[in-house]
This record gives C-alpha cells, structure tokens and sequence, in this order.
C-alpha cells in the first residue's frame, strides 16, 4: 500500500464498470446505489499494488452479473472525495449501498477475498445466490408473517434451519416471528445464539435493528404530547429524539425518518450523533428497497456529501 493524506467530496451514473471523477461521484455512486450496490476503487497510476487489484476487481463483478457495478476513482483527480472518506493509502475499496459506504478493504488481496467481499455487498443489499434450495421455503414463511400468521412462520423458518443451521434469512425470520408475537426475549435469546458464520449478516442486521425498536417502542411517549413539545421548543434536541421513537412505535416510519433527518440537520453531533444511529437503526428494520429507507438515505447523503 502507499501512503496518501489528502482532503474533501461530491457528485454523479450506471455502467457495470466506469471510471468515475468528482463531478460524477454523486450520480455514478450515491445516486446509482440507491438501487444496485456500487463498489468503489481508488487508484492511481503510479501505484503499483493497484494495477494488481483493479483487473481482479473488475473480473468478480463482471461475474456477479450485473448484481454489482463498479466506479474507478483516480485519487490523484479526485483528492476532495479521498479526503472526505479518509482514504490513506491505496489501494482503498469501498462499497456503497444506498448512498453510504458499508464495507470495504486496504491493499492487494488474493482473488478468493476479493470474491467472498463481492458476495457479501450482494448479500447486503438483499441479493442470493443462484440455486438456494430452500430459497422458496423461506419466502413462504415471509408470506406467512406477512399475513399475521407468526406461529407458522415461526415453525416453518425452525424447519428450514433443521436442513441448513446457518440460513441467515431462515434466522432473521425466527426473530422476527417471535417480536410479532410480542415475546422479545426469546426473539433475543434466538439472536444470541445464532451461529457466528451469520451474526453479522444483513438478515440478522435487520432482525436486530427491528428487536432494538421493539423494545423501544415500550418506553415510547405520547405523539401528541411530543408534538406538542417540539413545536413550542424546535431546538429541544431530546424531544424531537423522543417524538421519532413514538412516531416510529405508532408504525409512521416515515414521520420518525423525517424527525431524525430534521434533527440530524439541525445538530448532526448532538447525543453522539444519535440521530444518524437510530436513522440506520430504522433503515436496517425495513425492508433495503422501501420507499422509506430509499427516499431518507437519499436524503442523509445529501446531507453529508453536501
């Protein structure tokens, strides 16, 4: 790797591989991977570990089939940008989804690595493997939840894990069924004790996002009390936090999005940034491709990359 320190950021496209450039990197990046995940390189010419990389990158998203694209970013042209995420050294890839970065990786690496980096960004964005046997069985149980019927879908993700213990989709949709059932103990002790191969996976991401609300909403306050409060204080930092948790447990995600966005724009470190955290706690709750979380992270990155 070689060392860089640079400064700043912004701006737009859709190619499966394109090289990109400040003037470009919102619509090519933040813009495009509102709906595909868009996996970053930052290069230059003169490095040498980079002329390695790039043509391995290249060749693991051809192979994903377009569930993938990717965005060469010369640093040397785009120092704003590398400033802006605090890329040090390159190479550097990031991958970003929904207008945010959600993995990445310094240096040369082996052509296995960089495939399995690839697998995951799909996963993260909801994508599965070809072929997925019990694929069917899963969405049918989803069907079931769906539907209200939490016990059965209960039963028929404990089946599919009985075939494949490490069905992340399978242990996502256990926790879920038992926060429907309102039994949010066991739909945490279910997600402590999932394998450690998936504990981090998107599914379980989500599941745990959603048992984190679930327990929220059990201390939420008033609406119209909290409404209320913040119309007569706007700068009351802690009630328009606590006016987004209410909204959220009323079931108006939406309206909690756009307390939590409010609040982000008015005081982004406020509480350590909590607004930005319980933003991608919602996010990670939903479902990747809901209005909802298209149309707030869209909106979050605006903010940031402004």
């Amino acid at each position: 790797m070689v060392d860089l320190n640079l400064g700043g950021e912004t701006a737009g496209g859709a190619d499966l591989i394109k090289d990109g450039s400040e003037a470009t990197f919102m619509a090519d990046v933040v813009d495009a991977s509102m709906t595909v995940p868009v996996i970053v390189d930052f290069w230059a010419p003169w490095c040498g570990p980079c002329k390695t990389l790039g043509p391995m990158l290249e060749d693991a998203v051809r192979a994903a089939k377009g569930a993938v694209q990717m965005v060469k970013v010369n640093v040397d042209e785009a120092q704003n940008i590398a400033g802006q995420l605090r890329i040090q050294s390159i190479p550097t890839v990031y991958a970003f989804w929904q207008g945010q970065p959600v993995d990445g990786f310094q240096g040369a690496v082996p052509q296995s690595e960089i495939k399995a980096f690839v697998d995951r960004v799909v996963a993260a964005s909801g994508g599965q493997s070809p072929g997925d046997t019990l694929a069917d069985a899963v969405a049918a149980a989803e069907e079931m939840l769906t539907d209200g019927a939490a016990v059965d879908a209960a039963q028929t993700f404990a089946a599919i894990l009985g075939e494949d213990p490490q069905n992340a989709a399978a242990y996502g949709g256990m926790v879920r069924a038992h926060i429907a059932m309102d039994d949010l103990d066991q739909a945490e002790a279910i997600l402590n004790g999932a394998p450690v191969e998936i504990s981090t996976s998107p599914e379980l991401e989500a599941a745990h996002a959603q048992l984190e609300l679930a327990r929220q909403a059990a201390n939420a306050g008033p609406v119209a009390e909290l409404q209320a409060a913040v119309e007569a204080a706007p700068d009351d930092h802690q009630a328009r936090f606590d006016l987004a948790q209410a909204l959220h447990a009323a079931g108006d995600a939406e309206g909690a999005v756009d307390q939590l966005l409010e609040l982000y724009r008015r005081d982004s470190e406020w509480n350590d940034g909590a607004a930005k955290q319980q933003l991608f706690t919602v996010f990670d709750a939903l479902k990747p491709n809901d209005p909802v979380v298209l149309n707030g992270r869209r909106r979050l990155s605006s903010m940031i990359f402004a």
